[in-house]
C-alpha cells in the first residue's frame, strides 16, 4: 500500500473513531438527562434555606423525580450549577429531564399564588381574604403583624395600624413566601404608587390625614368621576369645622359591615364615628386605591357641603341643607331610614 493511501486510510478510521466516539457521549448523554416516568408522578417539591446540590438530589431521588442521583450530579457538574439552587416551592413532575429540573431550581422559577385586594376593603377584610387563601394562619396573626411596631416605625406610618397603607391591587408571591413579608410587600407598593402622585406629602403626619380622607372617599363613592366632588364636600365640612357625617366611618364598626345603617347605630360612642365627633376619624378605615388618593390629594373646586345617592350608584351634591333634605326626599325617600 503505497504512502498516500495509507495516510488515507489512518485519517477515515480517525475520522470514523471520532465519530463513534461523539456518538457515545451523546448517547450516554442523552441517557442520563432522560426523564425518570410519564408524568404520573407530580410533587410540590420544597427546597429549603440552605440545602445545596448533594440534598437537593438526594431529595429528588427520594420522591422519583430523577432516576439516577449519579446522572443528576454529573448533570450539574456539567452545567456548572452545583451551587446555585434557590430556596422555594417548585411544581415537578417525572417526565422532566434532569437538565429542565436543573433550569427551574437554578432559576428560581419556583410556584406562586395570586391573590386580589379590592380598592376599599379594610385589613379586617384583607384578612379574611388571605386566611381564605392559606396565605396566613388565622386573622389575628395578619392583624398582629398589620400593626407590627417594626412596620409602621420602619414605614413612618403614624397609626396604630397599616390600615389605609395596604394597597389594593392583584400581587403574586411564592408559595410559602413568609406573612411578614407579605404586609411589607403591600406597604412597599403603597409608597411605590403615591411616588406617582405630584405633590403627595413626605410628611408622616400630613400624610396620614391625607390616607384618611382617601379612605372615606374610597368607600362612599362608586362612580370614579365623583370622588374629587366627595372629596370637596369633606374638605369643605373641615373647612367649616362641620361633623363629615360620613356613613362609612360608621360601618368601619362592624365586622363585616352592615348592609344597612340605621339612626341607633350613628349614636356608638366611637372615635370612628363622624356624627359624633368633629373632624377625620382616628384612622383610615380602608385601603384606597390610586383614584381615591389622587382626588383626596386634588379635591374638586366646589361649595358642596352635602352629598345623597341616587339609585344609579351616582349622588346629588347640595350646597345647603333645604336642598340637600328636597334631595333626599326625591332620591331616598321620607319613609327610608338608612342615612346614605
Amino acid at each position: 500500500m503505497s504512502g498516500g493511501k495509507l495516510f488515507s486510510f489512518k485519517w477515515r478510521y480517525l475520522l470514523f473513531a471520532v465519530i463513534i466516539l461523539f456518538a457515545a457521549a451523546g448517547t450516554g448523554y442523552l441517557y442520563i438527562d432522560s426523564s425518570a416516568g410519564d408524568g404520573g408522578r407530580k410533587v410540590d417539591f420544597v427546597v429549603k434555606n440552605g440545602w445545596g446540590a448533594s440534598a437537593v438530589t438526594s431529595r429528588l431521588y427520594q420522591d422519583s423525580i430523577i432516576k439516577s442521583r449519579t446522572a443528576f450530579k454529573i448533570l450539574l457538574f456539567i452545567n456548572g450549577k452545583n451551587s446555585e439552587m434557590k430556596r422555594g416551592v417548585y411544581s415537578l413532575d417525572d417526565s422532566m429531564s434532569p437538565s429542565k429540573i436543573i433550569d427551574l431550581l437554578t432559576g428560581g422559577k419556583t410556584k406562586t399564588v395570586t391573590f386580589t385586594i379590592p380598592e376599599g376593603f379594610n385589613n379586617r377584610q384583607i384578612a379574611d381574604q388571605l386566611v381564605k387563601k392559606g396565605l396566613f394562619v388565622s386573622k389575628e396573626r395578619f392583624m398582629q403583624l398589620a400593626s407590627s411596631r417594626n412596620v409602621l416605625a420602619h414605614f413612618k406610618i403614624t397609626g396604630s395600624s397599616t390600615e389605609g397603607y395596604l394597597f389594593p391591587d392583584t400581587y403574586t408571591i411564592p408559595v410559602g413566601f413568609p406573612e411578614d413579608k407579605i404586609v411589607n410587600l403591600m406597604v412597599e407598593h403603597f409608597f411605590e404608587k403615591v411616588s406617582e402622585l405630584k405633590g403627595f406629602p413626605e410628611d408622616p403626619v400630613k400624610r396620614q390625614r391625607l390616607v384618611i380622607l382617601a379612605s372615606i372617599v374610597e368607600r362612599e363613592a362608586k362612580v370614579v368621576s365623583e370622588r374629587p366632588l366627595i372629596a370637596s364636600v369633606f374638605n369643605n365640612r373641615l373647612k367649616q369645622k362641620l361633623p363629615l357625617q360620613s356613613c362609612a366611618t360608621v360601618q368601619y364598626l362592624f365586622d363585616p359591615p352592615k348592609k344597612r345603617l340605621f339612626f341607633q347605630d350613628l349614636e356608638k360612642a366611637s372615635p370612628y364615628n363622624t356624627y359624633r365627633n368633629p373632624g377625620l376619624p382616628l384612622g383610615p378605615i380602608s385601603n384606597p386605591g390610586i383614584s381615591s388618593l389622587s382626588a383626596a390629594l386634588n379635591p374638586a373646586d366646589t361649595d358642596y357641603l352635602f352629598f345623597v345617592v341616587k339609585g344609579d350608584g351616582e349622588h346629588h351634591f347640595s350646597n345647603n341643607y333645604r336642598e340637600h333634605m328636597k334631595a333626599k326626599r326625591e332620591f331616598v325617600g321620607e319613609s327610608d331610614r338608612d342615612l346614605k
